[in-house]
């Protein structure tokens, strides 16, 4: 039910669709002639959309959540164990065209690709079902499976758990699989915008892991960042970053993180 309302509920209340909606609300009521009510509405969504659109407040918004955790350091120390979530695949492009079509956190597989060729000995698993809410049957670790020596790694060197559908399933079905970790060192490999809730999840599921931050989409102290994109990238990282903050805080009320905004510890 969680999963189910959460989809339900985004498809809405994502802000830049939200904006959307209530552009079309103030259209109709503007011609239902209540001219007032109608452009107060539109304009203070459109006010709203532009200011998203045209400023660094997405940037500024997502750096928050990215810095939490800093850059994992090379220091070439052995790891018993890396977990990769799910999320790196355009998934319905990959099951049309039978290929490994990498979407916007795809940096999460290249980790996973270098993480197991730098520690042939660790564990590694990707955990990863189908975050659709329907219409598709395939999960990530399957296709992932099929194409591995695209990535350059060899059969049965990842371990896949296949039916989790979010970051919470993720912890607690990959947990299932991890006995115990205890006096380990085991890394969690996520986009670094994700790693504050990912790291609460699976910390309340009891893993104690490093971060391993990856698919930056913020640079601090760069001037200009995303200068040359559209304005449908800056409403993305928006919409990204407050799908983030509404689940640190649903994850903290639910009980399925007793942290609402971890931090490195």
């Amino acid at each position: 039910m969680y999963f189910l309302l959460s989809k339900l509920l985004w498809l809405v209340f994502a802000p830049s669709s939200f904006l959307i909606l209530c552009i079309c609300i103030a259209s109709a009521l503007i011609f239902w002639g209540k001219r007032r009510a109608g452009f107060a509405l539109g304009g203070s969504a459109l006010f709203i959309l532009t200011i998203l659109s045209f400023s660094p407040v997405a940037e500024k918004l997502a750096s928050v959540l990215e810095d939490r955790f800093p850059p994992a350091t090379n220091d070439e120390r052995p790891i018993n164990g890396a977990i990769i979530l799910g999320g790196g695949l355009n998934l319905s492009s990959s099951v049309v065209r039978e290929q490994l079509v990498l979407g916007a956190a795809g940096d999460r597989l290249v980790a996973m690709a270098d993480l197991a060729r730098r520690y042939p000995e660790a564990t590694i698993i990707f955990t990863g079902g189908s975050g659709y809410l329907a219409g598709s049957t395939a999960s990530e670790a399957d296709l992932i499976e099929q194409h591995l020596s695209r990535l350059g790694i060899g059969p049965g060197r990842i371990q896949f758990e296949r039916v989790s559908r979010n970051t919470y399933e993720n912890a607690a079905f990959t947990k299932a699989m991890v006995k115990s970790v205890q006096g380990e060192r085991w890394v969690l490999v996520t986009s670094a915008l994700h790693m504050p809730r990912s790291m609460g999840l699976f910390r309340s599921a009891g893993f104690d892991l490093e971060a391993y931050p990856v698919d930056w989409r913020t640079a601090q102290g760069f001037t200009g960042i995303m200068s040359d994109e559209p304005a449908s990238s800056r409403l993305r990282l928006f919409d990204s970053s407050i799908r983030e903050i509404i689940g640190l805080i649903a994850a903290r009320i639910t009980g399925q993180s007793h942290e609402l905004f971890p931090a490195p510890r």
